[in-house]
């Protein structure tokens, strides 16, 4: 690692918070979340959603393994920032070919060490998520604060993270083919339907409903994606349009799409659900799941009534809306990760439940 600098955190209600500086070395004003996954800090920073936010890992050290070539959830990170208790540049595992913080200096990710993060993630649960700056720890706290308030917050993430082109990813003995809509789509989702017989095409978010028809695919796949669903509204259209048409499944924002188009509503949420240890009910089975999760926002449970989709999950720590289904329609979402990458796998029974929609309609053709 480079010469350490001295670095701190500026929240936008005036909070500072001193450390010394990893990654690349810039000013970067993010959204502030945490994260209480124990392990995965790869899989973190490199999963789209994540784009302009800073995330605090609460779990006290990081980088201890290094970055695995085979780890990645997208072909280029976009996160924010990190922020973490203690950073390990000297890692031990067979497995890995760059230091973490080798890693975010390619991808111009600045991090900050030596921060008191069981303070920082209290004050989120506490204040809500809301917006900081990392800064060299010299940078006047005024001058701080004027550059958060100044830099405006974006809405064009998903078209930042979307592929702009079509691209492939095809498996041996394929069985289905699924157009998959890339609103920053994890590459675990991607494996998940290749090992399930899939043919995957990933298309960009703004692709038109007739085109995805064109193609004449056994089911349509969501991604989940960064920031406000309600921003995303060619994802929007394209359901609205292939509703009843085609299998659908939908994973996070995809979820919150599916929604949105059947006509409920969505909401943020005070510091939103980052973990693996997030357990749901399964109303249809009874049984609770324990999930991975990455969202700020959430599917306003009431909004539902005038839709025909029905709640299959729940979550069980806030009774917050986890999964949706139209049986009649073939269209199902979830507001976690089956996929895990970092997580539990206890829902990857979802993507079977996709290829049983799939079937059904061959069957029926």
């Amino acid at each position: 690692m480079a010469d350490i600098k001295q670095k701190k955190l500026v929240t936008e209600d005036g909070a500072e918070y001193c450390g010394t500086g990893f990654g690349y070395d810039r000013d970067a004003v993010c959204e502030l979340v945490f994260n209480t996954s124990v392990v995965g800090y790869q899989e973190i920073i490199s999963d789209p959603s994540y784009t302009d936010q800073a995330v605090v890992m609460t779990y006290p050290l990081i980088g201890n393994y290094g970055i695995a070539d085979e780890d990645y959830e997208t072909k280029v990170p976009t996160i924010g920032g990190l922020i973490v208790r203690e950073y390990n540049d000297f890692p031990s595992n067979f497995r890995y070919t760059k230091t973490l913080s080798e890693v975010m200096e390619e991808y111009k990710i600045p991090g900050i060490s030596g921060i008191d993060t069981r303070r920082l993630t209290r004050s989120i649960r506490d204040k809500g998520s809301r917006r900081a700056i990392i800064t060299n720890a010299d940078t006047p706290k005024e001058k701080a604060l004027e550059i958060i308030k100044s830099t405006p917050v974006p809405h064009n993430a998903v078209d930042r993270v979307s592929c702009k082109k079509r691209w492939y990813a095809r498996t041996a003995n394929a069985r289905y083919n699924v157009v998959a809509i890339d609103c920053g789509i994890k590459l675990n989702i991607i494996r998940s339907l290749n090992a399930r017989g899939c043919n995957v095409t990933v298309m960009p978010y703004n692709t038109p409903a007739e085109e995805v028809e064109k193609m004449k695919p056994d089911g349509v796949f969501l991604s989940n994606g960064p920031g406000d669903p309600e921003d995303v509204i060619p994802v929007i259209e394209l359901v609205r349009k292939l509703y009843g048409r085609l299998p659908i499944f939908g994973i996070c924002l995809g979820h919150q799409m599916i929604c949105l188009a059947a006509g409920a509503e969505t909401y943020k949420l005070k510091f939103g659900h980052r973990g693996g240890n997030h357990p749901v009910k399964n109303l249809e089975t009874g049984k609770i799941e324990i999930t991975s999760q990455n969202h700020s926002y959430a599917v306003d449970e009431k909004s539902l009534e005038k839709t025909k989709l029905t709640v299959t999950h729940i979550n069980i720590l806030d009774n917050t809306v986890e999964g949706v289904r139209d049986e009649e329609a073939k269209i199902f979402s979830v507001q976690y990760h089956p996929e895990s990458a970092p997580g539990p796998q206890d829902s990857s029974y979802l993507f079977g439940q996709f290829i049983d929609y799939m079937k059904e309609a061959k069957e029926r053709a």
